[in-house]
């Protein structure tokens, strides 16, 4: 979508965490600065920046959550202008399926089978809205080839087969039912609805644990922002202490791949998506505190 579409106007890319600034380096790479390129950034792992700072005349790159630092942006996105003469581009990876969408405020958007319906990884999917087909069809970057995977265009239309089940090269069946499965899944449990439902009692779960002990804290102080699948957590122990927490947990069998992203400050990140029982995150809230009574005790 950035590849096709950015380039007719300035650029503001919203970026709080490592995955939003890999698409501002991506928007440089593209040659945007030639046209207006502006960061806004977050001033730490844990925040939002500010997104008053969205000028609506300008297209805008956001994530909805932030995987590696457990912030989301407020439901219903008001910070997308609905006269906006912009396009609203979304990377929503980890949100969709587990977070209402204002769709109504978004011209692209994008999510995986990976994340919270836990499929495969290496297929994305792409929302396109009437304003950004209307962009597709009316510009082309110029001195910017589109790589063939790229292309959503053909003489100039919206290249509707890629929308019916046309692909490049055949995508793996196995993947597909796989989707299809995650999907009768998600309506086994009471559809969209449900899954939020699941993944919201999950960090409910994970709330109740850390509000009733002192020596851990949530990254996203503010409730409102708090991602309620991507759960990054900071503890009163040193950098070495979190590492030695984390491969204890993973000794134990209790818990995997736990500790926070590499370029987040140290901490524990728990996925909390609709997969995941409730039940077994109160079961994982015990193995923390052990571990860390463990840990603090060593010397």
């Amino acid at each position: 979508a950035m590849w096709g579409m950015l380039g007719e106007r300035p650029v503001d890319v919203v970026h709080f965490e490592s995955f939003g600034k890999g698409w501002y380096t991506d928007c440089k790479t593209l040659g945007l600065e030639a046209t207006g390129l502006r960061e806004i950034a977050a001033e730490k792992y844990g925040v939002l920046p500010d997104l008053g700072m969205i000028n609506p005349k300008h297209d805008v790159v956001f994530t909805w959550n932030g995987t590696t630092s457990g912030v989301k942006v407020p439901d219903g996105a008001g910070f997308i202008d609905d006269a906006r003469e912009g396009l609203a581009i979304c990377d929503a990876t980890s949100a969709v399926f587990a977070m209402p969408i204002a769709w109504d405020k978004i011209d692209v958007l994008t999510f995986s089978w990976q994340k919270v319906l836990g499929g495969e990884g290496a297929h994305g999917m792409i929302v396109l809205g009437p304003r950004a087909v209307q962009r597709l069809e009316s510009f082309v970057p110029p001195n910017r080839p589109i790589p063939k995977i790229f292309a959503m265009t053909k003489k100039g239309k919206i290249d509707e087969a890629l929308f019916e089940g046309n692909v490049i090269n055949t995508v793996s069946m196995l993947c597909v039912e796989d989707y299809v499965d995650a999907l009768d899944w998600v309506e086994s449990i009471g559809g969209l609805d449900g899954a939020i439902k699941r993944s919201k009692a999950n960090l409910a779960a994970m709330e109740a644990f850390v509000d009733a002990r002192p020596w851990i804290s949530f990254l996203a102080a503010d409730p409102a922002v708090r991602s309620n699948t991507s759960v990054c957590l900071t503890l009163d122990l040193t950098p070495e202490q979190v590492k030695a927490l984390a491969k204890l947990l993973d000794k134990e069998g209790a818990a995997y791949d736990i500790g926070a992203y590499r370029d987040a400050p140290p901490g524990l990140r728990v996925w909390c998506g609709a997969t995941v029982e409730t039940a077994d995150i109160v079961k994982l809230t015990e193995w923390i505190e052990w571990a860390y009574e463990e840990v603090k005790a060593a010397k």
